[in-house]
């Protein structure tokens, strides 16, 4: 069953204030909201990858940019107030596990004060009806259970990382209760799985590294085969923020929760089935091996429970793993022939708002 989709009326002439969207997600969410008609102006810091999405698709072309930190509070209201949105949608994020371990002062500086400071921004601007907040599905406290973990399970998290995500969800819930319910303003969370998608460049990603590695005709070096993880294409869990967007607009005392947005279980799969997939997709010469290094800890076994999405939002799972990776392929490859890489994100977009699949 496929999800009932984003109602593009909704989101024409919608005044939308995004976080992030210099990033790999918030450029794809920033190019849908263009295609929707919304009027957008995002807040984040430079592009932090060469090359990057938000560059080589001219994100820039259809919304207000403003360069900005979110841990600069009066910065952020300031832009908030200007923008006078009805709908905040928070992406911008130190979103990288390893990377945390290095600099876990400013992962919980961005991920957590930052939250605080988009909350309170909102909370003083009249407009705002709605706000998603978007953590990780790393903000539970893992178990390293084989099931996948609800709502309701509690926040925790080993890395600086994952305990900024639990950290962040703590501080959502506490506005929601103290705040946003008294001033009408719907604020839910949402947890993803692992996002994939073309145009991700990211270090110490799976898909970029493999990527990488193919372009320079060497084997991807991948750390933990075995982990599990529930991997999906970025536009899944994009169309889950939009369609919650949509009904805290409406009514958002009733939608004002925690989310879970991830894949189908057959598609939580491990790190070595996606190296295979990948690189059998590709062609060539492309293989990988495993690395023999000593790595910081990382959890093994990490799924999602979506049961809440799908049957409160009606929300489902258009694409496949194997549509995801197959799209990201045809990406890549349309990137190194030199494609405007606008028209063939926008495409992507479009083709999964159709329900098209690859076999089709």
């Amino acid at each position: 069953m496929e999800n009932m989709g984003v109602n593009p009326f909704f989101w024409q002439g919608r005044r939308v204030f995004l976080t992030g969207h210099t990033g790999f997600k918030g450029s794809w969410l920033s190019l849908w909201l263009q295609q929707l008609g919304a009027e957008v102006v995002g807040y984040a810091l430079p592009p932090s990858t060469e090359p990057s999405l938000y560059a080589i698709a001219r994100v820039e072309e259809g919304l207000q940019s403003v360069m900005g930190d979110v841990r600069d509070f009066e910065a952020v209201r300031a832009a908030m107030a200007a923008a006078q949105p009805e709908i905040v949608i928070h992406m911008a994020a130190q979103a990288l596990v390893r990377y945390s371990y290095d600099h876990p002062v400013e992962t919980y500086a961005v991920n957590v004060l930052g939250t605080v400071h988009v909350l309170e921004a909102a909370r003083q601007t009249d407009s705002v009806r709605a706000l998603v907040n978007v953590t990780s599905d790393k903000c539970y406290e893992n178990r390293e259970w084989l099931w996948g973990y609800r709502e309701n399970e509690a926040m925790g998290g080993f890395d600086p990382y994952s305990s900024s995500k639990g950290c962040a969800e703590l501080v959502t819930s506490a506005y929601r209760r103290s705040f946003m319910e008294a001033s009408g303003i719907g604020l839910a969370s949402v947890r993803a799985g692992n996002v994939i998608g073309g145009g991700d460049w990211a270090t110490d990603r799976l898909i970029p590294d493999i990527l990488r590695a193919i372009g320079q005709n060497e084997p991807a070096r991948i750390r933990a085969p075995l982990a599990i993880r529930p991997w999906q294409h970025v536009l899944e869990p994009l169309s889950g923020y939009l369609l919650l967007a949509e009904r805290l607009h409406a009514d958002g005392l009733r939608w004002a929760d925690g989310w879970n947005f991830g894949p189908a279980e057959e598609d939580a799969r491990s790190v070595g089935w996606i190296a295979d997939e990948l690189t059998r997709l590709w062609g060539g010469d492309a293989l990988w091996e495993r690395d023999a290094a000593i790595q910081p800890h990382e959890a093994t076994h990490l799924r999602l429970d979506c049961s809440k999405a799908r049957s409160q939002l009606n929300w489902h799972s258009r694409w496949s793993l194997a549509d995801a990776l197959s799209n990201i392929v045809d990406w890549h490859k349309a990137y190194l022939a030199g494609a405007d890489m606008r028209e063939r994100t926008l495409y992507q977009i479009q083709q999964y708002c159709n329900g098209d699949h690859k076999d089709d």
